[in-house]
């Protein structure tokens, strides 16, 4: 499209620009005339074109939901995309890569986006994911966009959870996001009403809980409360590392090296707003790691150790 004009001229850079904005929201015909005359895109009939234009689009394969007085909005483009060879294999690799974690649906959308075909969909690199279930079944699938909407909202809200022994309880809500760790996809919050034993201030690190998306059972509607927090809170943790581990260099944002002269362990200073899996990752460290503060946190990491020890003697 070389100018402003070849709009107003061209049906088809007419058909572009609606294409355009209704990928990026649904849009009521009102809407679409304004950002369209925002963009000097006139003619006389112009509430008759955008229908015209929309009923072709839909003729030639674009999914654009609509409805007396309801928005467009765009379900799916067909318009084609032409990828180079490299680009093909590194969509190909993406899609394998969701598959394997549990996105099944999200990678037949990348390939059907880049006209994969079956006989090309495998990749050279084996995704060792387990997942506890496939993220795109309907019931996941609503949860997800539920919590997006939440999100977005920024409301606290409650959800209805059944932990690992079947009990279903309900939790209030306040700040939150989705996580993706170690193959399982989490709901990440913030509890206003939990009261941690060893940390006084408010919020703090431990009010911090992580919620797997597939034991939400219900998602409730967004109060009328506006999140308190706009950031998780952190704890600040020291540890030491040896050994093996000895030459270790921070690659983690919310992580630094401690300045220290001695050549056979290195000090980390982090940051840690979820402490479950950040003692996952130290216990996995063995021998090799040590927490030094909090004093109460490198207690409860020594208790996990002594009882790991009891079960092999």
């Amino acid at each position: 499209m070389s100018s402003k004009n070849d709009v107003n001229s061209n049906n088809f850079g007419f058909a572009l620009e609606i294409l355009k904005l209704l990928a990026e929201k649904p849009l009521r015909k009102t809407e679409l005339e304004n950002l369209l005359r925002d963009r000097d895109v006139s003619c006389e009939d112009l509430p008759q074109k955008i229908t015209r234009v929309i009923r072709k689009l839909k003729d030639c394969g674009f999914q654009i939901r609509s409805a007396p007085n309801r928005p467009y909005e765009l379900i799916e483009s067909s318009f084609p995309v032409i990828l180079a060879e490299e680009q093909r294999q590194a969509l190909t690799m993406a899609a394998h890569f969701l598959a394997d974690m549990g996105f099944s649906a999200q990678a037949s959308q990348i390939y059907r986006i880049g006209n994969i075909s079956k006989a090309s969909q495998s990749s050279s690199v084996t995704v060792d994911f387990h997942p506890p279930a496939d993220y795109s079944k309907n019931q996941l699938d609503d949860t997800l966009r539920q919590l997006e909407k939440r999100f977005q909202q920024k409301r606290r809200f409650v959800i209805w959870y059944c932990n690992s022994k079947g009990k279903e309880t309900t939790w209030d809500l306040d700040k939150s996001e989705l996580r993706f760790h170690n193959g399982v996809l989490y709901l990440f919050a913030l509890v206003p009403d939990f009261r941690s034993q060893h940390l006084q201030t408010i919020p703090n690190a431990q009010q911090n809980f992580i919620f797997r998306i597939d034991r939400i059972t219900r998602v409730g509607a967004a109060s009328n409360t506006p999140w308190i927090y706009s950031r998780f809170p952190t704890l600040d943790i020291r540890y030491r590392l040896s050994g093996a581990l000895g030459n270790y260099k921070s690659r983690r944002p919310h992580e630094s090296e401690s300045q220290t002269d001695n050549t056979d362990f290195v000090e980390i200073l982090t940051k840690e707003d979820c402490l479950f899996w950040f003692r996952q990752r130290i216990l996995q460290y063995g021998a090799s790691a040590r927490v030094l503060d909090p004093p109460w946190l490198a207690q409860e990491i020594c208790n996990e150790l002594k009882k790991a020890y009891t079960s092999y003697c």
